[in-house]
């Protein structure tokens, strides 16, 4: 058994989407054993939403109120990673330039490159102090700092100590020319395009938001799932050995 693709659409401005990736990548090198490709298509959740009909959960009250307990579990399954909603989400929702930069990096550099800078700017984006990503110039700025091995969660306070030191020769993912060449490639219409392109093919697959995955097994069949937390789905129907919940008698003891 096993085999297939996951195919995840998603925008940075979705903390569920951040959570999604962070899961994937965790579980990376499992699912390249069983065969199963993961690709990465960054899309703009406003757009799917006013495509969809769909509204942000925060304009529902109710919604809103438990939105905030959700996320804080949500949150705590990856240990290490520091998440900070930005004070005025919708004033940097508007995440066009980033998610543009992405697909001309995706269409330009090495995979892993590109997973790296959508790392990083997931990560920027959702921890404190929040970087504004809609502003061109912070985009490029990001860029050229980006660091060529990023990776959370954070090393502990004793390597943070070692890194110090070689902070200064640190290697960068990308040159000043190259970010140079990505900012001016956002502007192009084969990058508009790829954008707008990926978010309507999200939108014929069903979407209504973020993360939204379509699934295609090892005979060709395909189904949506949608949110963070379908994984013991997704895995059922790629046929792969999963740990689905289980609840334990008194005093049993979880296994790690």
């Amino acid at each position: 058994m096993g085999g297939g693709k996951i195919d995840v659409y998603m925008d940075i401005v979705s903390l569920y989407s951040y959570l999604a990736f962070l899961d994937l990548q965790r579980n990376g090198e499992l699912l390249k054993a069983h065969n199963v490709e993961v690709e990465f298509h960054p899309v703009l959740l406003g757009a799917i939403n006013v495509g969809s009909g769909n509204k942000p959960p925060w304009t529902l009250p109710a919604k809103a109120i438990y939105g905030a307990h959700d996320a804080r579990r949500s949150i705590a399954r990856f240990p290490g990673v520091v998440i900070q909603t930005p004070k005025d989400l919708m004033a940097v929702s508007k995440t066009i330039v980033p998610n543009r930069a992405l697909h001309f990096i995706k269409a330009h550099y090495s995979p892993s490159t590109f997973l790296t800078a959508l790392h990083y700017l997931m990560h920027l984006f959702w921890s404190p102090p929040n970087l504004n990503l809609t502003l061109p110039e912070n985009v490029a700025k990001t860029l050229l700092e980006c660091p060529a091995d990023f990776s959370i969660p954070a090393p502990t306070s004793s390597q943070r100590g070692q890194e110090g030191e070689k902070k200064g020769g640190e290697k960068k993912m990308f040159t000043k020319q190259q970010v140079e060449e990505i900012m001016k490639g956002t502007e192009t219409k084969e990058v508009k395009d790829a954008l707008k392109n990926a978010t309507q093919e999200a939108l014929d697959k069903g979407a209504f938001g973020n993360p939204w995955f379509w699934v295609t097994d090892d005979k060709g069949r395909g189904e949506p799932f949608f949110g963070s937390d379908r994984f013991h789905f997704i895995y059922k129907f790629l046929g792969l050995p999963f740990q689905d919940v289980t609840l334990l008698p008194p005093g049993g003891k979880a296994k790690l």
